[in-house]
């Protein structure tokens, strides 16, 4: 089967000056939108962010913000297309490290990359090979690896001589054993075609991996977490002694739960069976299977969890047994884990969802009494505090909202490869 390359392996070199610190470019990209911060390396402050949205439409938002301002900069004006957006957060960054430090501007860009195969499971420099490999997953992930894609040629164009680095999702789940990873498929299909269990969120999980010992005061050494990254996408991640041995998403985002518009897992054989009946194309499949199903699909309402339950408290049933699905599958997940655990010392819930909604929380940890876990509602429904345990104190397994920081990991695994390719101090 398909094995996977790990972190660290470019090998790409340019001219980048030794020094102790870096200020780190993290964009996130959508297809309508670009989200950035500006990570300073040595004290991981941030030093700028913003965003600019509605790309290619009339009116776009500019917004941002910089350390040492009091409020937030908003503009609106057309922005036609993502070089566009690109070339003014490039001037408006460059501004930053003007007057005495000539060097402080942007000296490296890390993205927050989705799918790269068997042979980009990590974080590496973005060249040529590693363009060209996530092409081959554009059908894989056709929600992300195309804008993601884009964004790096167009950076690459407007900051020549900038390393850039892909810090894929995949990474954090190359530690998954076999047994975890393989599907039960032809065995040409791994090898082929690199057919296998990846996982994403890697750098959520990897966060809520590193934060939820300090949080809980003990080594991660032992330990037996189960991540729950909830939002737009989700996916749950077992986690032991800091290293990831199952997570719920596979060979595509698509997998796993329930998503806000992708349907999570599913037999394989209803999407022949509705292509045959229907005559649907696989271009239509896609675009059936991504943007029309999940929780969007069964409510037939929204995909915003907000949304369904507002809609649910007033009597939308579809609306409510979406929520009831969600909630479902996490419990199911979380069982399976403790399972292949052996046991479960904590739950962490992070992302959109996970750190805002204190109804999924508590519908999630209802029941699971049997497991040792004793829930403390009224924690859980206090106003968001930041990171926390909102678990009884009697409770054998602790319970915590995490505010995940995925631009963080994406800057300390960027400089981690510019560190091992250029031999940095």
């Amino acid at each position: 089967p398909a094995r996977i390359a790990h972190k660290g392996s470019g090998e790409a070199r340019t001219g980048l000056p030794r020094r102790s610190t870096l200020r780190v470019l993290i964009p996130n990209l959508g297809s309508t939108s670009l989200k950035y911060q500006l990570i300073e390396s040595h004290n991981e402050a941030v030093l700028a962010r913003g965003s600019i949205d509605r790309i290619g439409g009339a009116e776009s938002q500019i917004i941002s913000w910089e350390a040492g301002s009091a409020q937030e900069a908003r503009a609106v004006g057309h922005v036609p297309e993502h070089r566009a957006a690109i070339k003014i957060l490039a001037d408006h960054l460059a501004r930053l490290g003007s007057g005495t430090q000539p060097e402080g501007g942007i000296a490296a860009v890390g993205f927050k990359a989705v799918h790269g195969g068997p042979r980009y499971c990590g974080s590496f420099l973005v060249n040529d090979d590693l363009l060209a490999a996530m092409q081959d997953f554009v059908p894989v992930a056709p929600v992300h690896n195309p804008v993601y894609i884009q964004a790096m040629q167009i950076f690459r164009e407007i900051l020549p001589g900038v390393p850039m680095v892909a810090v894929f999702e995949t990474g954090f789940h190359a530690t998954l054993p076999e047994h975890a990873y393989i599907y039960g498929v032809p065995w040409e299909w791994g090898e082929k075609y690199g057919v296998r269990r990846y996982g994403f969120h890697g750098s959520s999980h990897r966060y809520i991996a590193q934060r939820v010992p300090d949080l809980l005061r003990r080594s991660s050494a032992g330990l037996r977490l189960v991540s729950c990254h909830l939002g737009g996408s989700s996916s749950l991640c077992a986690i032991q002694s800091g290293l990831a041995v199952d997570t719920s998403m596979g060979f595509s985002p698509q997998a796993g739960l329930e998503q806000s518009s992708r349907p999570g897992d599913l037999d394989p054989f209803v999407v022949l069976h509705v292509m045959e009946r229907e005559k649907l194309a696989p271009r239509e499949v896609v675009q059936l299977l991504c943007k029309k199903s999940g929780l969007l699909g069964i409510s037939g309402l929204s995909n915003d969890v907000r949304d369904l339950e507002k809609a649910a408290a007033e009597g939308h049933a579809r609306a409510r047994l979406a929520l009831q699905v969600f909630v479902y599958e996490l419990k199911k997940h979380l069982g399976a884990y403790a399972a292949a655990l052996g046991g479960l010392d904590a739950v962490a819930f992070a992302g959109g969802i996970g750190e805002n909604s204190w109804r999924i929380r508590e519908q999630v940890c209802s029941g699971l009494e049997f497991l040792g876990l004793h829930f403390d509602p009224e924690a859980n429904r206090l106003p968001a505090q930041g990171d926390r345990v909102i678990s009884a104190p009697d409770s054998a397994i602790a319970v915590l909202v995490v505010h995940t920081n995925e631009e963080l990991m994406v800057a300390r695994e960027t400089v981690k490869v510019l560190a091992a390719t250029r031999g940095m101090t």
